[in-house]
């Protein structure tokens, strides 16, 4: 496996190419294109790995994803789903501001929006605060064809730069080396194999022979394209399952948590978990709780509102 180009269904007869995924999972390789990238995630949870970045992915969220960056939406699967075969719905949008694009971007009126997709260096998460909103654009573009899904992707990109705030820039802040095919080979089956076993105890010797090179060559070859050890990679991962478990409420203990993903001290838990989410394990218990019931209120406000409205 590699990094896969991914072909667009005839992205050179329309500027906007909308593809909607009603799926069992994901797109599963680890892949990139020239085209930029916004999906909404309407149905389907699990682990996205964007360039050097590492974090879950939820229902609601919506990703601006820049040109030629690797990335994967890495699924989870719940076989006892009846809806197997609907695990997944994302909306993705795909345009290239260097083709199609490239006179419209080019006007005076459109600097500002030229100037935010130029400063998409890796990828971009909308802050949940504008998510209502944004999804509603992305699915009327959806709905949409020719000049009319045009005009309202300009109008989608023009809330973005005049009213969206705080975006998340995902990113460690450090870019690491680009991926050849070649080297594409040898990420996607490190990255699905940490993945698939992170529970286990995972040694430098095993992780070498997935990448086919020496543990000191696979060292150096990590850090040298994700900026980052292979270690702290792997806790990320054990981090981002074990906030799953959390938000889930799978489970009976904090110690439960981490030894069922892969830690083998409550210490050595406590001290990676505060490190890549900063907090504590139980702050973060205790803020799900509050932001659960605080999405719960305004769910409710928004559909006694609609109610009265409409």
């Amino acid at each position: 496996m590699k990094v896969l180009p991914f072909t667009l269904p005839v992205a050179s007869e329309h500027s906007i190419v909308v593809q909607e995924d009603i799926l069992p999972e994901f797109y599963s390789y680890f892949h990139r294109h020239r085209e930029f990238q916004i999906t909404l995630i309407i149905k389907g949870a699990g682990t996205l790995i964007v360039g050097n970045y590492t974090q879950l992915f939820k229902p609601g969220d919506i990703y601006f994803i820049g040109k030629d960056q690797p990335h994967i939406f890495r699924s989870d699967h719940n076989e006892s789903d009846k809806d197997f075969e609907q695990q997944v719905h994302a909306i993705h949008i795909f345009f290239d501001p260097k083709d199609n694009l490239s006179q419209l971007m080019g006007l005076p009126e459109m600097e500002f929006i030229r100037k935010f997709l130029l400063g998409i260096d890796y990828a971009l998460q909308a802050p949940e605060a504008y998510t209502r909103l944004l999804s509603i654009f992305i699915k009327k573009i959806r709905n949409t064809e020719g000049l009319e899904r045009l005009l309202l992707f300009i109008q989608l990109m023009n809330y973005c730069v005049t009213h969206v705030r705080d975006w998340k820039t995902l990113s460690i802040g450090l870019c690491g080396s680009a991926f050849t095919d070649a080297e594409g080979v040898r990420m996607n089956d490190v990255y699905h194999y940490t993945i698939d076993h992170y529970s286990e105890t995972i040694t430098l010797k095993t992780i070498a022979s997935i990448a086919c090179i020496t543990p000191h060559s696979f060292c150096k070859y990590f850090k040298k394209h994700t900026r980052k050890t292979y270690l702290s990679f792997l806790n990320e991962i054990r981090v981002n399952e074990a906030c799953k478990k959390i938000v889930s409420g799978d489970f009976v203990s904090i110690a439960e948590v981490a030894y069922s993903t892969g830690f083998n001290s409550i210490i050595t838990f406590n001290r990676v978990f505060k490190k890549t989410t900063s907090m504590s394990p139980k702050d973060y218990i205790r803020k799900y709780k509050l932001n659960a019931l605080d999405s719960a209120i305004k769910n409710l406000i928004y559909t006694v509102l609609m109610i009265f409205c409409f």
